[in-house]
């Protein structure tokens, strides 16, 4: 549910909005919901500036001929779903959405909401209590298409185990390891030289005598990864300093190294695991499989699915759809 990025319609339905003394131009009454012109041009604009960012020259202009129509369709399903999710009580919760807004601002560095507002503002045009109110929405189409469709597309056990066997190349993962590092500051002058160097004697005899290097990280590291004891996760090779990288790949498990040396600090590292080149288990990348699998052969299931929907749904053109299409 976290692909928050991609629909498989272009859904974008927004509230209708009454003022005290003016009624907007209805469009289209869907189920009872209403699609107003006001409500409709919002979509249009924000599925063409998608558009405009997508692609460009012949491939746009091919977008650009039947965007309104697909845009109008997808305002008509958006409210034909939402009705089928109430109706088979789903529910996207508010403090997912509340989790949702918090991933989006880590992923892309914004530190407060008011910062994540404005970039949607100016990419998008719209604050955010109506980018959570589609995300939403969008969520809770996929998720009925998910339990409606998706989960009725029977892929036979037999044929993942094939298709994994026959694509491994594609679940292989890099040779990569995993250190814990303690880093000392150097020093500029050569009594700081002098004693950066009686530090590391110390560790070492700290080590020797038995005390746990994530211990002495801890206790005398000046490097960020202090707080976690110096671990610093799984690392493909050839995105650490040659020296350190190859000290950690000739050393066993739990082993430490002598003192490496760069120009401002003095390191020594402790190997927690290092993994060959090894491919993905089955077990690993199974769901991964099933939904690659079952993506072709729902497009015509979802658009079956669909047209089911929208003949029980009491869909009524209050402005003829030509005219609508023609803007």
């Amino acid at each position: 549910m976290k692909k928050l990025l991609h629909s498989v319609l272009p859904v974008f339905a927004l509230s209708v909005v009454m003022a005290a003394d003016v009624r907007e131009e209805i469009l289209v009454i869907v189920n009872g919901h209403t699609i107003t012109r006001r409500s409709f041009q919002q979509s249009v604009e924000q599925d063409a500036a998608a558009l405009y960012r997508q692609f460009s020259g012949k491939q746009l202009d091919e977008k650009l001929r039947d965007a309104r129509e697909k845009t109008l369709q997808g305002l008509v399903d958006a409210f034909v779903l939402q009705d089928k999710a109430n109706e088979i009580g789903i529910v996207i919760p508010d403090d997912y959405m509340r989790s949702v807004v918090d991933d989006m601002k880590k992923q892309y560095n914004f530190a407060t909401d008011a910062d994540f507002e404005k970039a949607l503002k100016g990419s998008v045009g719209i604050g955010l209590p109506d980018w959570i109110k589609q995300q939403k929405l969008q969520l809770t189409q996929q998720e009925v298409l998910r339990k409606e469709v998706y989960a009725k597309i029977a892929i036979e056990d037999q044929e993942l185990r094939a298709f994994y066997e026959d694509h491994k190349d594609e679940y292989r993962m890099p040779s990569r390891f995993r250190i814990r590092e303690l880093v000392l500051a150097k020093g500029a002058t050569a009594e700081e030289q002098a004693a950066a160097k009686a530090k590391v004697e110390e560790i070492q005899a700290a080590l020797k005598a038995g005390k746990s290097f994530e211990d002495m990280v801890k206790e005398h590291s000046v490097s960020p990864s202090k707080s976690l004891g110096g671990d610093l996760g799984w690392i493909g090779k050839g995105l650490m300093r040659q020296a350190i990288e190859q000290a950690a790949l000739s050393m066993k498990a739990d082993q430490v190294s002598a003192p490496i040396e760069t120009d401002k600090d003095i390191y020594l590292i402790q190997l927690i695991a290092a993994e060959d080149d090894v491919v993905k288990p089955f077990t690993e990348v199974k769901a991964q499989i099933l939904q690659k699998l079952q993506e072709p052969k729902a497009q015509n299931a979802i658009q079956n699915y669909l047209q089911g929907l929208r003949i029980r749904a009491n869909v009524r053109y209050l402005v003829p759809k030509e005219t609508i299409l023609k803007g």
